[in-house]
């Protein structure tokens, strides 16, 4: 929509792609990573700049400057919702799931950055809060961490940090080390105790038999969190599985559209519906998610990139968490201003600081700059 009444437009979009190294050699059940890329976009209009994000290729950047960029100029910085939809639109023949539904959300939650700085609201308030802290769950745990690595990465965060629920991979080398995944959940048993849940993610690495069968020592464990045991495509095999163990099963973190999650949630694929604002088209339909979700009963997650959804997860009903991934609190650190610490599991916000209340720290990152 355009602007109306005097009210202010959109100057334009621009994306720049960052591509970090990890800090130690990183792997799950079915890839390993050497560095992760966070595109970061800043759109501008009324005097102001919203700064939006999300993790994927570099060509993400590419598809921001060529496909959206005019698509958003001009436009009501007031109507994220129609300025989304023109996004959308736009994209009918690139297709919406995977780059460019990335490079959406990122431009969607830019834009949203953009309308609270604005306003002179905390995202959150402008959205309507329903919480002002977001619980958390330690997220890391890869398969490539020694055994040594895992104890201090999850002690730290009970007994240093507070934290009460955490999360490792398991389905190791395409699922072909079940003993070891096994072995791994002692440790991390052992290494948290009866402090914090135990979570953990099979990233699509088991087949649906095997993963009830390997599911029988994880009940037996205390787990309490099979996320994506079978890959997330595959509903009947996920409600498989679903119905053969004791622990929640979830998924739902590649979702672009709404449809998506509701095919998964109409499948009874999942007990509790993850959603990634970075993934599924922003902000608007990260709570669109939620609303699917919570039409089927369920509870949703926020997965990873937890500075970005905290102000969307303190708005969401029937929220679970918010995963406080390893990496991505790593580089978000590095990159933001404002990215506050988390007190006893749970990541406060700022009703001083307005939109998602970070900054990019320009200088710092433009070493890791490759488009």
């Amino acid at each position: 929509m355009s602007p109306v009444d005097g009210d202010p437009a959109i100057d334009g979009a621009r994306a720049a792609a960052y591509t970090v190294p990890t800090d130690r050699h990183s792997a799950d059940g079915t890839l390993a990573w050497d560095s992760t890329t966070i595109v970061v976009v800043r759109a501008t209009g009324g005097g102001r700049e919203g700064i939006g994000w999300t993790y994927g290729p570099p060509a993400c950047a590419g598809i921001v400057r060529d496909q959206l960029a005019g698509v958003v100029a001009g436009r009501a910085v007031l109507d994220v919702p129609a300025t989304l939809e023109a996004m959308v639109r736009s994209v009918r023949n690139a297709g919406r799931p995977g780059a460019v539904g990335y490079a959406i959300s990122a431009v969607e939650t830019a834009l949203w950055d953009l309308k609270a700085r604005l306003l002179g609201l905390p995202l959150h308030r402008l959205l309507g809060a329903m919480r002002d802290e977001v619980p958390l769950y330690g997220s890391g745990g890869l398969t490539s961490y020694g055994d040594d690595e895992l104890r201090r990465q999850l002690r730290g965060w009970v007994h240093e940090e507070g934290f009460t629920r955490v999360k490792i991979k398991v389905g190791e080398s395409w699922g072909t080390r079940e003993r070891r995944d096994l072995h791994r959940v002692e440790l991390a048993r052992d290494a948290v105790g009866d402090d914090a849940e135990l979570f953990v993610d099979a990233n699509g690495a088991y087949t649906a038999k095997q993963a009830i069968r390997v599911g029988r020592g994880l009940d037996a464990a205390g787990v309490r969190w099979l996320e994506e045991p079978v890959s997330s495509d595959d509903l009947s095999g996920l409600r498989q599985v679903r119905e053969g163990v004791a622990m929640d099963v979830t998924a739902g973190e590649y979702g672009c559209t709404v449809d998506y999650f509701e095919d998964m949630c109409a499948a009874e694929a999942v007990d509790c519906l993850q959603i990634d604002a970075t993934r599924c088209g922003g902000v608007l339909e990260f709570l669109r998610a939620c609303a699917v979700a919570a039409a089927h009963g369920l509870d949703n997650s926020a997965h990873c990139a937890p500075y970005l959804h905290r102000h969307v997860a303190a708005a969401a009903p029937r929220l679970r968490h918010v995963e406080w991934f390893h990496d991505h609190v790593r580089i978000e650190r590095m990159f933001f201003d404002g990215a506050d610490a988390p007190r006893e599991g749970m990541l406060p916000l700022d009703a001083q600081r307005p939109g998602h209340g970070v900054e990019l720290r320009e200088a710092d990152v433009e070493p890791y700059r490759v488009a």
